[in-house]
């Protein structure tokens, strides 16, 4: 073992984990739009939650990544906390396919077909095959990215284990590794190393290389395969460092998963070997057997653990107390979400959907507001459009740095529709406080309608209620066949404006109302023209990104002539008629 033998191991090393990386991030850049909404959509079904933790941590390579996802999910509202449990579960054993593919690496045949399996064999025309499709196709990106991730991968691989090879006639090395059979310090290695690489996968990849040695016995790899389950928690943990409570209990749930299946694995390990003479525990364990009993280890823990993931709640939750004072309006939008853009725009439709419900009990408050004024209720009105504020300022900024991702086309229409429409739904608030306002100011004066005006602006406000029940039922439906309802029932409000107006203007001639009434109701018509006028802005968008174009002159156009003509004079004169003044 010389200098040149440690420059090659931690050469090795550092292809390993290169390739590692690339092969992840590209696995998971390649599968995450498909692998998201399958996370994303878990029944209270926990069997369905392993299952899909297997197979989403077998496709993008990383038990870490998942649950990383898992706590961003969770952080979001996306995901409850016992069905991230359920997934953490099968992610402990999607993990492991890698060590069974590394451990192909053993193969020894002359046979053709069965010497292909071996992973020095075909990683070389993976690699070629990759390098062609970066430069021939852009559009092979990730698929060649994956290909050269595992060759690279595979290359530390064989690097490694050529560097240490010789270590097996170094008496010191196998006296180093004999210290490792003690359960403490072999589940303590395990754990430091994996914690330091943040990948278990990667650390089973390291301890297979060094078993070509000969001199790792099964009794040090044992606790080593245990410890490496321990440490991968780290990310996890690193990653709800400032998220919510519930994506704190995830990373934890993960951390107690996986010490409470080491603890109760080696309790039962060591009582077998108290009362029977296990032979194997001495000889040398080779890659294949790593691969075996990290299998074994992880599919029993999720076995016994199973029946109790509701316990497992509960002890991080208690982990993680409640704070009955910090119940706030969610405002999450993880950045870890934006790698997977349909999670991502699924989380931002559902905080947008909450914006527009928010937005209508603001102005339904309002309109309250201006026949029987209340302090406590005009307050809360306030408050509604400041959340509002909120929602469209975090909505905002979170969707501008979506729509900077490479996008499908059909995700980049949802991008674009909840930008345009946060903005409208913001300024229908921003009306509803004007609304109170008003009321505040004719309650201050002790001001009183005719009953003639009452029953005008009555009418008008039902209108503009309905307008925006339709607005927001559409918007949130995804109806564009209401949307196209909306314009004539904003044009027929329009008109509804201008003749309450007009009869304003002929009872102040009559002297049946007073200029300082007349102002008040001013400021009320052009706020509810207004909050219809936002309706449309909203219902022409959703129309326009529906057929791929954003021309809202045009639209309008369409709707109120060409195809759309003839409807919407029937609808308007419709609506015309329903909202009728007396």
């Amino acid at each position: 073992m010389t200098v040149f033998n440690v420059f090659s191991l931690l050469g090795g090393l550092a292809f390993f984990l290169f390739g590692m990386r690339l092969l992840s991030e590209a696995l998971e850049q390649r599968a995450g739009n498909r692998l998201q909404p399958i996370l994303a959509s878990l029944t209270n079904s926990n069997i369905k939650g392993v299952l899909v933790g297997v197979v989403v941590t077998g496709v993008v390579q990383s038990s870490s990544a998942t649950t990383v996802m898992l706590v961003g999910f969770v952080n979001s509202g996306i995901m409850q906390l016992h069905q991230a449990i359920s997934v953490i579960f099968g992610a402990n054993i999607g993990t492991t396919i890698t060590s069974w593919i590394l451990s192909l690496a053993g193969i020894e045949s002359n046979n053709f077909f069965v010497s292909l399996l071996k992973p020095s064999t075909f990683a070389p025309i993976m690699a070629f095959a990759g390098i062609i499709m970066l430069f021939v196709s852009k559009r092979k990106k990730d698929i060649a990215t994956i290909f050269l991730g595992f060759s690279i991968l595979m290359f530390g691989m064989e690097l490694m284990s050529g560097s240490v090879a010789g270590l097996a006639e170094v008496p010191e090395f196998t006296q180093l590794l004999t210290l490792f059979s003690n359960p403490l310090l072999g589940v303590l290695a395990g754990a430091l190393v994996t914690g330091i690489i943040q990948s278990s996968t990667a650390s089973v990849g390291m301890l297979q290389a060094l078993s070509i040695t000969g001199s790792v016995s099964y009794a040090a790899a044992i606790p080593i395969i245990m410890g490496q389950n321990i440490g991968t928690c780290i990310t996890a943990m690193l990653s709800s460092i400032g998220a919510n409570k519930n994506a704190r209990r995830v990373a934890l749930a993960h951390l107690y998963f996986n010490i409470i299946g080491t603890v109760l694995f080696l309790i039962v390990y060591y009582i077998i070997r108290f009362f029977v003479d296990l032979h194997f525990a001495d000889m040398p364990i080779n890659a294949f057997g790593i691969a075996v009993f990290h299998s074994i280890f992880n599919i029993s823990c999720t076995l016994v653990l199973f029946p109790f993931i509701r316990q497992l709640e509960k002890l991080a939750i208690k982990s993680v107390r409640d704070d009955k004072a910090d119940e706030t309006v969610d405002f999450v939008l993880d950045e870890r979400l934006l790698a997977t853009p349909a999670a991502a725009i699924d989380r931002c439709q559902k905080m947008a959907f909450d914006m527009a419900q928010l937005t209508k009990d603001a102005l339904v408050k309002s309109l309250k507001l201006v026949w029987s004024y209340d302090e406590k209720e005009d307050v809360r009105v306030v408050e509604m459009e400041g959340l509002s504020d909120l929602y469209e300022d975090k909505l905002g900024s979170y969707l501008v740095k979506l729509g900077a991702k490479n996008l499908s086309p059909q995700n980049s229409k949802a991008v674009s529709k909840l930008l345009h429409c946060i903005g409208d739904l913001e300024r229908i608030s921003d009306h509803a406080r004007n609304i109170a306002e008003c009321a505040q100011e004719k309650n201050d004066k002790a001001l009183q309608y005719s009953d003639e005006m009452r029953d005008d602006l009555d009418m008008l406000m039902a209108a503009v209620t309905e307008i925006v029940d339709m607005t927001i039922n559409s918007f949130v439906h995804n109806d564009t066949a209401l949307a196209l309802e909306v314009e004539p029932l904003e044009q027929a409000i329009d008109t509804l404006k201008a003749q309450i107006k007009a009869r304003h203007i002929q009872r102040l001639r009559n002297g049946l109302c007073t200029i300082e009434l007349g102002f008040i109701l001013s400021d009320l018509l052009t706020n509810l023209e207004r909050v219809a006028d936002h309706c449309s802005n909203i219902a022409i968008c959703m129309i326009e990104v529906e057929n791929g174009e954003l021309n809202s002159h045009q639209h309008l156009q369409e709707i109120k002539s060409g195809q759309f003509g003839e409807a919407f004079s029937e609808s308007y004169n419709k609506h015309l008629a329903k909202f009728e003044l007396k």
